[in-house]
């Protein structure tokens, strides 16, 4: 896949960078080239491959889903500016 100058430059732009115009061009060959490589990836058969979470296959731990409040309230709120009830105070922006 080729990438043009006008391409990179809206990349650039996008991102909030400023390049020369001899980086744009650099820019061009640069990801032209990467998008060439990515495409060869289409190339690798994968239907036989199951996907993966992580590379040493290991069976998560699993416990109950069970709903606390953690038992720690006051502990949570103990540096808040205003707390009352184990409840955050802030103030109102809705009217």
């Amino acid at each position: 896949m080729q990438v043009d100058e006008a391409t990179v430059r809206r990349i650039a732009r996008l991102a909030r960078i400023k390049i020369s115009d001899a980086e744009a061009k650099g820019l061009e060959k640069e990801l032209s080239g990467i998008l060439d490589w990515v495409a060869q990836l289409d190339e690798v058969d994968t239907s036989n491959v199951e996907p993966m979470t992580r590379v040493v296959a290991q069976k998560l731990k699993m416990r109950d889903d069970v709903v606390t409040d953690g038992e720690i309230a006051e502990q949570i709120v103990a540096n808040a500016p205003l707390a009352e009830d184990n409840f955050f105070v802030v103030p109102k922006v809705v009217e």
